[in-house]
């Protein structure tokens, strides 16, 4: 739980947010007019699609300027969070996987057919998915968090809300360059530079170059290996602004990204320990060494144990020749017109996208060669236009907005795991293992099948391989599966403010409609035949270990019925705002927001298929029940399109907000309510990823959502109601005390849970992998963030010289970071410090910094999951009852993904 004391030392011993937020000039090629009445300090946005003070905007905005972001040292995607107490970045497998999350609610990132919860939009450009924003940013103009449902503003839909980001644009009439030059630990190397040039009085030229390098920290013990979590990228960013007049104006740029790094690496998790259920009632565990990792170490696993009195470590030893490889290739070009005639404004932003990223990994995560990937491979092409028209009417009383958006996606995956040299033998060790406990012979690592038992108890896998005429599994798996997805939407919408009684009272009023349609056709090429042999045979009971990599899925031809998704749907907003006096705004909205559902883009989600007649009698009926189910009906014993589909998400939300823009202090409340329904759930099983939509049923379920069945705990269609809620309130101030001192202060209470009686897709019942979730709340969702900070920039001297003094605090309370909600993926509560001090020449045309991130050395790890084929079991499941049918027995192993160490150097900066 989390520690209020804990949280409140923080808070008082640091007054620790950031440096202010200040007002920006309006880059050539934003649309809007300035505001009246800034004043020093007020926080300028352009979220609504004008220029506003954030003091009059009647929506949840986090709003950080570029120097804060410098003071705090974010220079992609993920550092964001750090100064912003309602957004959680993380991930685990790849970067390009890392999944942002606003109040709560977001999509993991692990499988790509699903779209982002949270929309990512960088110079109004929307990106494919979250983790294509963890590419190098470049200088950065500011970044607004819009939090709640969004759809009447930015031309690509989202239910959690969405992350701007605006970069720094060229200006007109200035000759510019500047650069910085940064070393730290870990070898760790950056230079960044940007050149404006004016092009007569009209147009200038901008461009922006990143280079940054570092060794990983987490070290690897094999030889010959690197270690892992590493950075090697670049990015260069060309600009071109033309502005022939006032009314009219023209941004193009074009960007490019490549990174190749070894990335990312999860470390052994403990406790490492067995389970025993001790009472069938349930609610006794019995505690043990855990029998399975003497096993792997004696095979050499060479696992690194954590160092005592922690829960993981920072080294590792994989298998030779298999990195955690992470190659990405991002570039766009993008134009942007704005064209002002009369009373309004033609905005008209296209864009084309193309990302890729390779992907390699040693999947069983230890030195033995179990599972492996050398090339998963994803592609994201994106070509998008959007069009708004923007003016005033009736005396400027009425501020009106119409718009349209169109995007067209072309997504290719494809996929290489494969059984490693030593996966036969680990196979062979665990059934030993089996028998060994009942009698049957004894574990000997000596003997080919790793068993003394005769064999005409257990031959051993490869000697059931050609009893059924089926290859070895070493070698066999995925060869080169892919997936082949092409997404169209378009959508009108509209976001109208009126004025009922001018500069006090106000009503807004957005409508959208959205059509979706996407078509997915798949290649199997697997070569794992031992799984499907073993499923249409006797031997039935050996078929999960020679199933971890799924060898019974099927191709997937274009054109296949049901392999189209088409959608459309009607969303909204509605905002009341009033002002009693010039420096208050209060505000209540309700609004409506989707996401489209799709496909699952795994084959491993597809049902495995079961044989008539096959296998013992028990489960040769149980084979017949489920081939008696409908064709194209998940869970009917064959693999089909329809087991790939899931719906859409939808969400409706209620919020009341305040905010004070007083002298030397602004603060932001916002209190919020928010219901999901058909909330898009991926989780990870132990072996693959499975996607459900998450609802929950009217009636009692009895709690059959919480037992080991996949068949009971039905709800049928009608009885359907939103399976996720989220309540909570939020806090912003941004206090100017003193000259040159800013300090602001931010606090998330988001209570985002599932509710109870819950059901998967459809009403079809929950799967047992997530017997954990009813009434819990959401993983990487903290009920309480709070944010700090204070930057100070004091002149120093008569010469012209500055000074900085930044620090900032980030401190969350527990979070489970498993989706499937196992306790052992519980992060407890913890706060990560940055700080930085600086001095500058006059007009900061040199400078010289000193910085820390993670300045206390923070040990936390950001995601925890199973290792796959290696155990099975959680406490909740060895803790519930017998009669829930769960195994009253627990080995599984765990690994957790770290966060960063502390990480500290030195900065020059220099300007011409």
């Amino acid at each position: 739980m989390y520690r209020p004391a804990f949280a409140a030392s923080l808070l008082s011993s640091a007054l620790l947010l950031a440096l202010p937020a200040t007002a920006q000039q309006s880059p050539v090629g934003q649309n809007g007019d300035q505001p009246a009445a800034i004043e020093p300090g007020d926080v300028v946005v352009t979220a609504t699609r004008r220029t506003e003070r954030l003091a009059d905007v009647p929506i949840a905005i986090t709003a950080i300027s570029g120097e804060t972001l410098a003071a705090t040292g974010a220079v992609d995607l993920r550092g964001i969070g750090q100064v912003a107490p309602s957004l959680l970045v993380s991930g685990a497998t790849s970067e390009a996987n890392f999944t942002a999350r606003i109040r709560g609610i977001g999509t993991v990132g692990e499988n790509p057919g699903l779209e982002s919860s949270v929309g990512l939009f960088v110079d109004g450009v929307y990106r494919a998915r979250s983790g294509v924003g963890l590419t190098e940013l470049g200088e950065v103009d500011r970044v607004e968090v819009l939090r709640g449902p969004q759809g009447t503003l930015f031309g690509r839909n989202s239910t959690a809300g969405t992350i701007s980001i605006v970069t720094r644009a060229p200006e007109l009439g200035r000759a510019d360059a500047h650069g910085s030059v940064s070393y730290g630990n870990y070898d760790y190397m950056r230079v960044d530079g940007a050149v404006n040039l004016p092009v007569g009085q009209t147009a200038a030229l901008r461009v922006d170059g990143v280079w940054q390098q570092r060794d990983g920290f987490i070290r690897q013990l094999t030889p010959g290996e690197p270690d892992i979590q590493d950075r090697d990228r670049w990015l260069t960013r060309s600009q071109l602004a033309w502005a022939p007049s006032d009314a009219l104006s023209l941004r193009i740029i074009g960007d490019y990204a490549e990174r190749h790094e070894n990335c990312c690496n999860g470390t052994l998790l403990g406790p490492v320990r067995n389970l025993t259920r001790t009472d069938p009632a349930g609610g006794s565990v019995a505690v043990g060494p855990n029998t399975l990792l003497p096993l792997l170490q004696a095979l050499g696993a060479n696992y690194q144990l954590p160092p005592e009195g922690e829960r993981f470590g920072f080294t590792t030893s994989t298998s030779a020749g298999v990195p955690y490889r992470s190659d990405v290739r991002d570039w766009g070009v993008s134009g942007e017109v704005n064209w002002r005639f009369r009373a309004a404004t033609l905005t008209s932003i296209t864009a084309w996208r193309d990302y890729k990223n390779r992907m390699g990994q040693d999947n069983d995560f230890n030195r033995l060669d179990l599972l492996d990937r050398q090339d998963l491979d994803r592609r994201f092409r994106n070509f998008s236009q959007e069009v708004r028209l923007a003016g005033r009417a009736f005396d400027d009383r009425l501020d009106w907005l119409v718009g349209g958006y169109y995007g067209n996606e072309k997504l290719r995956v494809d996929d290489d795991q494969r059984y490693g040299q030593d996966y036969t033998r680990l196979a062979n060790c665990i059934i030993a293992t089996s028998f060994a406990a009942s009698g049957a012979g004894q574990v000997s690592l000596a003997s080919p099948t790793c068993s003394t038992a005769p064999a005409s108890v257990f031959a051993g896998y490869d000697a059931v391989a050609r009893q059924l005429g089926a290859a070895p599994l070493v070698g066999t798996g995925a060869n080169d599966g892919n997936f082949t997805q092409v997404s169209r939407n378009w959508a009108l919408f509209t976001h109208n403010t009126l004025a009922i009684v001018p500069d006090r009272v106000f009503a807004t009023v957005g409508v959208r409609y959205t059509d979706e349609h996407k078509r997915v056709r798949a290649d199997y090429r697997a070569t794992n035949t031992l799984c499907p042999a073993l499923l249409n045979s006797s031997l039935q009971s050996l078929a999960g270990l020679a199933c971890v990599v799924n060898g019974a899925g099927i191709d997937i031809p274009q054109g296949t019925p049901g392999s189209t998704f088409d959608d459309g749907q009607w969303t909204g907003t509605a905002v009341l705002g009033f002002k009693p006096v010039e420096r208050v705004l209060l505000y209540a909205s309700a609004s409506r927001g989707y996401k489209a559902g799709g496909f699952n883009l795994d084959f491993s989600g597809l049902d495995r298929p079961c044989f008539a007649g096959a296998g013992t009698p028990a489960q040769a009926a149980a084979c017949a029940t489920l081939l008696a189910r409908p064709a194209n009906t998940p869970g009917n014993g064959r693999a089909e399109v329809a087991d790939l589909a899931y719906a859409s998400e939808k969400v409706t939300a209620y919020e009341l907000g305040a905010k004070w823009n007083g002298r030397g202090i602004d603060v932001n409340v916002a209190a919020f309510h928010q219901v999901f329904s058909g909330y898009q759930l991926n989780t990870y099983n132990g072996t693959s990823f499975e996607v459900a939509n998450i609802q929950s049923c009217r009636d009692s379920l009895n709690r059959a959502d919480t037992d080991a069945s996949a068949t009971t705990g039905a709800c049928a269609p009608d009885r359907l109601r939103p399976g996720v809620l989220s309540t909570g309130v939020e806090l912003e101030s941004m206090i100017r005390p003193a000259r040159d001192v800013a300090v602001n202060l931010g606090l998330t209470y988001a209570h985002t849970r599932y509710r109870r009686d819950l059901v998967g897709t459809g009403g079809r019942p929950l799967s047992p992998v997530l017997f954990q979730l009813p009434d819990q709340n959401l993983s990487n969702a903290p009920e309480l963030v709070t944010t700090a900070g204070i930057g100070w920039t004091p002149a120093i001297g008569t010469r012209g010289l500055s000074g900085l003094v930044y620090f900032d605090v980030r401190a969350q309370s527990d979070t489970n970071t498993g989706s499937d909600l196992d306790l052992e993926k519980v992060q407890d509560a913890f706060a990560v410090v940055n700080g930085r001090l600086g001095l500058y020449g006059a007009d900061k045309s040199w400078g010289v910094e000193l910085w820390a991130q993670n300045l206390l050395d923070q040990r936390y790890f950001q995601l925890a999951s199973d290792i796959p084929a290696q155990g099975s079991g959680t406490f909740r499941a060895v803790q519930a009852a017998a009669s829930s049918g769960f195994s009253g027995t627990a080995n599984q192993l765990f690994i957790a993904f770290p966060g960063e160490p502390r990480t500290y150097g030195v900065t020059l900066r220099g300007r011409f």
